[in-house]
């Protein structure tokens, strides 16, 4: 029986997707989830009628893969260590896995949203196979983009000329960006973001302070890229910044 997908309906499967302990079907024709080990009405149910749907698999297994993709996609390499060797635990993986990312509130936000996205992707893709068994065409998703959402949770402060600051919601100090005007130039000369921040989109928000600030007064830019943070040159490329220098600096090995 043909339904159409809601949010609704969407967050009822992905809610009972995740409850290993009943037994569910999806009623196309109330456009709810049924669970057949406590509905009063079991003598009624016809499990056949083409009117009950069995709900997208969801088992202890796609939990742990989603986890360990999203470890993989982390960019902060503290938070994404301590997340692999969670999952790397014999026992005790899922409560291992909450209790790391609940010391990281934006990380674990960040999860949560993950998480929402990758299973309704699943439930969309379990409509979109009745959707061809209709023969109809199959219904798209946007992609979501969570570093704004992140970003909501911290202060950007303008301290002095060509000096940003970044705080949490604590007031706690997550990053900084400091430039000194030399000759009609602005050269930045640091740039850093607390190890347990990176990764979120943090850096990049500052240098577009930054880089906002210089265009008011229409100045050229430079800034010096340590070799341990080489990863933010594509940042720098989509910004339109060109490398002009390389530097060599030989240390006394002793």
């Amino acid at each position: 029986m043909r339904f159409e997908l809601d949010d609704i309906i969407i967050d009822d499967i992905i809610f009972h997707m995740e409850n290993q302990d009943g037994d569910f079907l999806f009623d196309s024709q109330e456009g709810c989830v049924i669970d057949l080990s406590f509905n009063e009405f079991d003598d009624e149910i016809d499990i056949k009628d083409e009117r009950y749907i069995d709900l997208p698999h969801w088992g202890s297994n796609d939990g742990y893969y989603l986890m360990e993709k999203y470890i993989l996609s982390l960019k902060n390499p503290v938070v994404r260590q301590e997340l692999s060797n969670a999952l790397n635990r014999k026992k005790g993986v899922f409560r291992a896995f909450r209790d790391v990312i609940a010391q990281y509130p934006e990380t674990e936000k960040l999860w949560f949203k993950y998480k929402d996205q990758e299973m309704k992707n699943e439930v969309i893709a379990w409509y979109n196979a009745l959707r061809e068994e209709w023969g109809l065409e199959p219904i798209g998703i946007e992609p979501e983009d969570n570093t704004s959402l992140v970003l909501e949770d911290f202060v950007f402060k303008e301290t002095n000329d060509y000096s940003f600051t970044v705080e949490t919601a604590d007031s706690e100090s997550a990053g900084t960006i400091n430039a000194v005007l030399i000759d009609a130039v602005l050269h930045i000369n640091n740039l850093n973001v607390k190890p347990e921040y990176r990764g979120l989109g943090i850096g990049k928000t500052l240098l577009a302070k930054m880089l906002e600030k210089a265009d008011e007064n229409n100045l050229d830019v430079t800034i010096d890229l340590p070799e341990e943070t080489n990863f933010f040159s594509r940042s720098l490329l989509l910004e339109n910044f060109k490398p002009c220098m390389q530097k060599f600096i030989r240390k006394d090995i002793k």
